[in-house]
Protein backbone atom coordinates (compact mmCIF):
# COMPACT_ATOMS: atom_id res chain seq x y z
CA UNK A 1 0.00 0.00 0.00
CA UNK A 2 1.14 3.74 -0.72
CA UNK A 3 -0.55 6.96 0.19
CA UNK A 4 1.29 10.52 0.47
CA UNK A 5 0.55 13.37 2.22
CA UNK A 6 1.46 17.00 2.19
CA UNK A 7 2.79 19.52 4.96
CA UNK A 8 3.48 23.04 4.47
CA UNK A 9 7.31 24.13 6.73
CA UNK A 10 7.18 27.68 8.53
CA UNK A 11 10.97 27.55 9.02
CA UNK A 12 14.34 28.06 6.80
CA UNK A 13 15.71 25.35 8.58
CA UNK A 14 13.44 22.98 10.59
CA UNK A 15 12.25 19.48 11.91
CA UNK A 16 8.40 18.80 12.13
CA UNK A 17 6.77 15.62 13.47
CA UNK A 18 4.88 13.90 11.15
CA UNK A 19 4.80 9.81 13.09
CA UNK A 20 0.53 10.71 13.69
CA UNK A 21 0.26 10.76 9.90
CA UNK A 22 2.63 7.79 9.03
CA UNK A 23 0.73 6.11 11.89
CA UNK A 24 -2.87 6.48 10.23
CA UNK A 25 -1.47 5.31 7.12
CA UNK A 26 -0.27 2.03 8.69
CA UNK A 27 -3.13 1.50 10.61
CA UNK A 28 -5.52 2.19 7.74
CA UNK A 29 -2.84 -0.73 5.53
CA UNK A 30 -4.43 -3.13 8.16
CA UNK A 31 -0.49 -4.73 7.87
CA UNK A 32 0.07 -6.39 11.39
CA UNK A 33 4.21 -7.39 10.83
CA UNK A 34 5.89 -5.65 7.80
CA UNK A 35 7.98 -2.72 7.49
CA UNK A 36 6.89 1.04 6.81
CA UNK A 37 9.28 3.31 4.58
CA UNK A 38 8.85 6.88 4.99
CA UNK A 39 10.15 8.81 2.02
CA UNK A 40 10.96 12.86 1.42
CA UNK A 41 10.63 13.83 -2.10
CA UNK A 42 12.51 16.56 -2.57
CA UNK A 43 16.07 17.00 -3.16
CA UNK A 44 16.18 19.80 0.00
CA UNK A 45 14.76 17.29 2.52
CA UNK A 46 14.97 14.32 4.09
CA UNK A 47 13.55 11.66 6.67
CA UNK A 48 15.19 11.15 10.48
CA UNK A 49 13.75 9.10 13.34
CA UNK A 50 15.10 11.55 16.06
CA UNK A 51 14.04 11.68 19.72
CA UNK A 52 10.68 13.64 20.95
CA UNK A 53 10.67 14.67 24.59
CA UNK A 54 11.56 18.07 23.92
CA UNK A 55 12.42 20.82 20.67
CA UNK A 56 15.80 20.81 21.95
CA UNK A 57 17.28 17.84 20.39
CA UNK A 58 15.36 18.92 17.12
CA UNK A 59 16.86 22.29 17.81
CA UNK A 60 20.55 20.58 18.05
CA UNK A 61 20.01 18.77 15.03
CA UNK A 62 19.75 22.71 12.78
CA UNK A 63 22.36 23.53 14.93
CA UNK A 64 24.69 20.98 14.11
CA UNK A 65 23.94 20.31 10.22
CA UNK A 66 24.07 24.44 10.32
CA UNK A 67 28.36 24.78 11.98
CA UNK A 68 29.15 21.47 9.65
CA UNK A 69 27.59 22.60 6.56
CA UNK A 70 27.81 26.79 7.11
CA UNK A 71 25.27 28.83 3.96
CA UNK A 72 26.22 31.06 1.07
CA UNK A 73 30.10 29.26 0.50
CA UNK A 74 29.34 26.12 -2.17
CA UNK A 75 29.62 25.87 -5.96
CA UNK A 76 25.50 25.04 -6.00
CA UNK A 77 25.21 28.25 -4.63
CA UNK A 78 25.97 30.26 -7.75
CA UNK A 79 22.82 28.41 -8.91
CA UNK A 80 19.48 28.89 -6.73
CA UNK A 81 21.60 29.67 -3.32
CA UNK A 82 20.76 26.69 -1.37
CA UNK A 83 24.07 24.10 -1.69
CA UNK A 84 23.95 23.90 1.65
CA UNK A 85 20.68 22.45 1.93
CA UNK A 86 21.42 20.00 -0.84
CA UNK A 87 24.41 18.87 1.03
CA UNK A 88 22.15 18.69 4.48
CA UNK A 89 19.39 16.41 3.52
CA UNK A 90 22.26 14.15 1.61
CA UNK A 91 23.81 13.36 4.56
CA UNK A 92 20.55 12.92 6.27
CA UNK A 93 18.98 11.37 3.85
CA UNK A 94 15.56 10.93 2.02
CA UNK A 95 13.92 8.20 3.91
CA UNK A 96 13.55 6.02 7.43
CA UNK A 97 11.91 1.81 7.32
CA UNK A 98 10.36 0.91 10.48
CA UNK A 99 9.28 -2.37 11.00
CA UNK A 100 5.64 -3.11 12.01
CA UNK A 101 5.14 -5.28 14.80
CA UNK A 102 1.62 -6.27 15.55
CA UNK A 103 0.23 -3.41 13.38
CA UNK A 104 1.75 -0.75 15.29
CA UNK A 105 5.62 1.20 14.04
CA UNK A 106 8.40 -0.34 16.23
CA UNK A 107 9.18 2.90 17.61
CA UNK A 108 10.67 3.35 21.02
CA UNK A 109 8.75 5.47 23.46
CA UNK A 110 11.54 8.59 22.59
CA UNK A 111 11.83 7.88 19.00
CA UNK A 112 9.14 10.33 16.54
CA UNK A 113 9.58 10.61 12.40
CA UNK A 114 10.50 13.85 11.44
CA UNK A 115 10.99 15.72 7.95
CA UNK A 116 13.57 17.54 7.79
CA UNK A 117 13.21 20.98 6.02
CA UNK A 118 16.72 22.18 4.49
CA UNK A 119 15.09 24.81 2.27
CA UNK A 120 11.98 26.41 3.68
CA UNK A 121 9.68 27.90 4.22
CA UNK A 122 7.27 25.72 1.73
CA UNK A 123 3.66 25.75 0.82
CA UNK A 124 3.89 22.01 0.10
CA UNK A 125 6.51 19.04 0.97
CA UNK A 126 5.49 15.61 -0.09
CA UNK A 127 5.90 12.54 2.10
CA UNK A 128 5.25 9.34 0.59
CA UNK A 129 4.74 6.34 2.79
CA UNK A 130 4.70 2.64 1.69
CA UNK A 131 3.33 -0.20 3.63
CA UNK A 132 4.80 -3.70 2.96
CA UNK A 133 3.49 -6.66 4.80
CA UNK A 134 5.87 -9.58 4.98
CA UNK A 135 3.11 -12.21 4.94
CA UNK A 136 2.17 -15.03 7.50
CA UNK A 137 4.43 -14.97 10.44
CA UNK A 138 5.68 -17.94 11.51
CA UNK A 139 6.74 -18.93 14.70
CA UNK A 140 8.91 -21.65 16.15
CA UNK A 141 7.64 -24.09 18.72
Amino acid sequence: MQRSFQISTPSHNGLYDITRQVESIVAESGVQSGMVNVYAQGATSAIMIQENWDDSVQNDVVTLLNRLIPAGVWEHDNQDNNGDAHLKAGIVGPQETIPIVDGKMGLSTWQNIFFCEFDGPRSKRNVMVTVMDSGPVWHKE
